[in-house]
C-alpha cells in the first residue's frame, strides 16, 4: 500500500471507532490491530504478542504512581475548606489592583495549582467559592466567569500536573524538568491574565464596584496568615522535589499525608473523607492508565507502520521552519481540543508529534509545555471544554454566554504559545538554573 494511505487507514479507523463512542482505549486498541492486519498481515497471535510486551512497560511504571496519589491529594483538599481560606487570604492583597477581587481567580487559581495537579479539580475548588462571593458583591459576571474558566486551565500547567506525568513518560522526558519548566510559562500565564482584567476595569469601570477603603498591611499580612494550610502543602510537595528528596511519586506521597495532616489540624477530618476521595481517585487512576497502555499499543503499531517516517518525509516536503511547524501543530491541536479532553489528546498524538519535534531540532521539554497549554485551551473550548460545562454549573449562565466569557482567555492562552514559541527560554532557562544533576531522576 501506499505511504499516504496507509495514513489514512489508520487515521480513518481510529476516527470511526470514536466517532460511534467506542471508549477511548478499546478504540485505540482496536484501530491499531485493525490496522496492522489490513497494511501488514500481522496476526492475531503477533499483535497478542505486541500488546502483552507493551502493556506491563507502559501502565505499570514507577512514576504513574504519582497520578493516583496526586489524584487522592487533591480530593481531599476537595473536600476541606481551602478554597475559602484561599478567598478570605487573598482577597485584601487583590483590592490594591484594578478590578479588585476578580483577581482572586487568578491569584486563587495559581496557588490552588500548586497542589492539584487538574485543571478540573481547580476550576471547581476554587469556583464554588468565588462565584458566589463575586456576584454578592456586585462585580462582572461575564468578567469573573471567564476568568475563572481561563484561571482554572493553570492546574494543567502549574506543578504538579498530571498531564505533566503522562506526558513524561509517553515521551520519556524528567517529570521533575517539566514541573520546573512548567512555573515561569504558568506565572507568564497568570500576569496575563490579571493584566487584561485591569486593562478592562481601568477602561470600564462598572465592571467592578467603587473600591473601598484599602485595607492596612495589616490586614494584607493578616489576610496571607490564613494561607499556612496551602503553604504546607506547597513546601511538602514541591521542596522534597527541588531539594532532592523525593521523586515526584514519592512527593505526590507526601502530599496524601500533608492533606490529611492539614484535615486533621482544621478538625475537618472524616473517615469517610478519607474513603470516598480515594474511591474516586482509584476510578480515574484506573482510566488514566488504561488509556496510557492502550496508547502505547497505539504508538507500537504506528512504528511498525513506518508512519512517523512518512509524516515526517511529508512534512520535509513543505519545507516549513520550526516556527512554521510550531504554527501547524496549533492549529492542529486547537482543532482536535474541540472535540477531544487532555489525556486523549496527549496519548493519542504523542507518537505522532513528538518525532517530528525531535526531527526539526526543539526540546521536548519545550514541547512538553506546549502541549500543555494547548491542551489548556481544549478545556476552555466548544464543544466538549470541561471547564465550560463546569462553569455553566457554577453560573447558570447558557453554554453559549459561558463560552463568550472564556474566549478573551483563550486568546491570551494564544499569546503565551507564540511569545513562548518566539521565546523559548521563558521554558528552558528555570531547568537550566537548576542542576538536574543534584536532582533524583524521576
Amino acid at each position: 500500500m501506499g505511504d499516504m494511505t496507509t495514513v489514512a487507514i489508520v487515521l480513518g479507523l481510529t476516527t470511526l471507532l470514536l466517532g460511534v463512542g467506542t471508549w477511548l482505549w478499546s478504540g485505540l486498541i482496536l484501530a491499531s490491530m485493525a490496522s496492522l492486519w489490513i497494511v501488514s498481515g500481522f496476526s492475531i497471535d503477533r499483535m497478542g504478542a505486541i500488546l502483552a510486551s507493551v502493556v506491563p512497560n507502559s501502565a505499570i511504571s514507577w512514576e504513574l504512581a504519582a497520578v493516583p496519589l496526586f489524584l487522592w491529594m487533591g480530593e481531599i483538599i476537595f473536600r476541606t475548606d481551602i478554597a475559602q481560606r484561599l478567598f478570605d487570604g487573598l482577597s485584601p492583597l487583590a483590592r490594591y489592583l484594578p478590578g479588585g477581587l476578580l483577581h482572586t481567580n487568578i491569584l486563587a487559581c495559581t496557588t490552588f495549582a500548586a497542589v492539584s495537579g487538574s485543571s478540573a479539580a481547580t476550576t471547581v475548588t476554587v469556583g464554588r467559592i468565588t462565584t458566589k462571593a463575586l456576584a454578592d458583591r456586585g462585580y462582572s459576571r461575564s468578567l469573573a466567569s471567564g476568568s475563572l474558566a481561563g484561571a482554572g486551565t493553570l492546574g494543567l500547567l502549574i506543578p504538579p500536573s498530571i498531564a505533566m506525568i503522562i506526558y513524561g513518560v509517553q515521551a520519556n522526558v524528567s517529570i521533575i524538568q517539566l514541573f520546573t519548566a512548567g512555573i515561569v510559562p504558568g506565572l507568564l500565564v497568570a500576569l496575563l491574565y490579571s493584566g487584561y482584567i485591569a486593562m478592562r476595569c481601568l477602561l470600564d469601570p462598572k465592571l467592578a464596584p467603587l473600591a473601598e477603603a484599602l485595607p492596612s498591611i495589616g490586614e494584607v499580612l493578616r489576610g496571607l496568615s490564613k494561607l499556612w494550610s496551602i503553604a504546607l502543602l506547597i513546601v511538602m510537595i514541591l521542596g522534597s522535589i527541588y531539594t532532592g528528596l523525593c521523586t515526584p511519586s514519592e512527593a505526590a506521597a507526601v502530599g496524601v499525608v500533608g492533606a490529611i495532616l492539614v484535615a486533621v489540624i482544621t478538625g475537618q477530618f472524616r473517615v469517610t473523607m478519607v474513603t470516598e476521595s480515594l474511591m474516586v481517585a482509584v476510578r480515574v487512576s484506573c482510566m488514566v492508565g488504561i488509556m496510557v497502555a492502550a496508547a502505547a499499543f497505539m504508538s507500537s503499531a504506528i512504528s511498525y507502520l513506518h508512519l512517523p517516517q512518512v509524516i515526517s518525509a511529508w512534512m520535509n516536503d513543505l519545507h516549513l521552519s520550526s516556527f512554521g511547524l510550531i504554527l501547524v501543530l496549533m492549529a492542529f491541536y486547537i482543532v482536535l481540543g474541540t472535540f477531544l479532553e487532555g489525556v486523549p489528546i496527549i496519548v493519542i498524538t504523542l507518537p505522532i508529534t513528538l518525532p517530528l519535534i525531535l526531527q526539526a531540532g526543539l526540546d521536548p521539554v519545550w514541547f512538553g509545555i506546549f502541549l500543555i497549554v494547548m491542551v489548556e485551551m481544549g478545556t476552555i473550548s466548544p464543544p466538549v471544554g470541561l471547564n465550560l460545562f463546569i462553569l455553566q454549573g457554577l453560573t447558570g449562565d447558557s453554554f453559549g454566554r459561558t463560552v463568550m466569557n472564556a474566549l478573551p482567555f483563550f486568546v491570551l492562552l494564544c499569546v503565551a504559545v507564540v511569545l513562548m514559541a518566539i521565546f523559548p527560554q521563558i521554558v528552558l532557562w528555570l531547568p537550566s538554573v537548576i542542576n538536574p544533576s543534584t536532582i533524583i531522576p524521576s
